[in-house]
């Protein structure tokens, strides 16, 4: 005979084959009553990963309308910014209840992504009962990525303001903003999410090879997310037919110079053997990686770079190498993050990035969070709108930090 828990979530596995977005919150209510859960809420973030936001047809104990809730300032925030299970008599504003059932709330974890979080409310807060909402949130985060992929509420839920032609074809391209395993830790943030011009970034896992790319295009237009999208296409198709970073380079060199006249983008094409550490890259016209290692800027890996891609000028540097060590972070950004401008003209500036990084690494942060705290602090810098397109990635490799990013 099943127990509870897993009539719970073999219900609710053989239920999710035929609901579109809409339906999972009743769903997931439905059946999360067989392991005596009530009172399911659950919450996605928006683009920029400030706020949280209620799925639609759910509403509060009293039938009020549910509010966003902030990421910073809030227990549903906590449990999403650490990754941790949060317990509480308060609702999701913080507000004390103690007449009330103890509720949870747990981040929603696609992989190492957050999705968002959950509330349950439980009969009691022992151990076997948080165990089940933990599973109950994994497989609601398998329901989550596959029914969004064709969800335009869910595209709408997630975003607070119209999204330009440019960043509507680029954000559909990207990669997770995070991914980790037992060697390698990846997270990267861009920004603005709404009115992205012509940066990218694409990582995938080749067997015990890293693939990482970074692009920055000319320009702040339509134009300019075309030819970052076009680079991030010829990229993945090269590298997808066995090509090595050279070839990949000049591939996408070509495709630009096909497509467009008088456009290019800089880049960084990268290759991490995920067993020893050696990293390969290839350096067109971008800004050099970084090492930080045991919180200090260690390196710049700067080398006389290639041309811009999109010119059909060749590459002459060539490969580059560099070896990694242990939990060293190897750090990818364009212009947009050093180059942020306050009110004032006073730069972000490399400085202040780097330090931002070894400073957060230091209160134990994983490297997700303080890529949203970072995207946070330059849009800050420049009051809430960016004058350029801000991009950062970050591969931790041999991170002891895999385990912060999941419960």
């Amino acid at each position: 005979m099943r127990c509870d828990g897993e009539l719970m979530l073999g219900g609710l596995l053989e239920a999710a084959h035929l609901i579109a977005l809409e339906q999972v919150p009743g769903v997931v209510a439905e059946h999360a009553r067989l392991a005596g859960f009530t009172r399911p809420l659950i919450y996605v973030t928006d683009l920029q990963q400030q706020r949280l936001v209620p799925l639609p047809g759910q509403s509060g104990d009293n039938g009020e309308v549910l509010d966003p809730i902030l990421i910073d300032t809030t227990l549903a925030g906590r449990a999403f910014r650490n990754v941790e299970i949060v317990r509480s008599r308060r609702g999701p504003d913080t507000t004390p209840r103690p007449e009330e059932e103890p509720r949870v709330w747990v981040p929603i974890l696609d992989g190492t992504d957050r999705l968002g979080v959950l509330q349950v409310t439980l009969p009691d807060l022992g151990e076997l009962a948080e165990r089940r909402v933990v599973h109950l949130a994994s497989l609601l985060s398998l329901i989550l990525a596959t029914k969004r992929a064709h969800s335009d509420s869910y595209a709408r839920l997630v975003r607070i303001q119209p999204m330009t032609l440019s960043a509507e074809v680029l954000f559909n391209l990207l990669p997770p903003g995070a991914f980790a395993n037992d060697r390698v830790v990846v997270s990267a943030m861009l920004e603005p999410a709404y009115e992205v011009g012509g940066d990218a970034y694409d990582y995938a896992i080749d067997g015990h090879t890293l693939h990482v790319s970074i692009f920055d295009a000319m320009g702040h237009d339509t134009s300019a997310g075309l030819t970052a999208t076009v680079a991030m296409g010829a990229c993945r198709n090269a590298r997808i037919q066995g090509a090595d970073l050279t070839t990949a380079g000049e591939a996408i060199d070509e495709a630009i110079a096909e497509q467009f006249t008088g456009r290019f983008a800089t880049g960084i094409l990268a290759d991490l053997d995920l067993r020893t550490g050696e990293l390969s890259w290839v350096n067109r016209g971008h800004h050099p990686p970084l090492v930080l290692r045991g919180g200090r800027w260690v390196a710049t890996l700067a080398a006389e770079p290639d041309p811009p891609m999109g010119f059909r000028l060749g590459a002459g540097t060539g490969l580059l190498g560099y070896q990694l060590q242990p939990g060293d972070r190897l750090v990818f950004y364009t212009d947009g993050i050093i180059e942020a401008q306050s009110p004032n003209r006073e730069l972000f500036g490399l400085k202040r990035f780097i330090d931002f990084l070894i400073r957060h690494e230091a209160d134990g942060l994983t490297v997700p969070e303080t890529l949203r705290r970072l995207i946070q602090a330059i849009l800050k810098h420049q009051r809430g709108r960016l004058q350029d397109d801000a991009t950062v990635l970050v591969v931790e490799w041999q991170s002891r930090t895999p385990k912060q990013l999941v419960l």
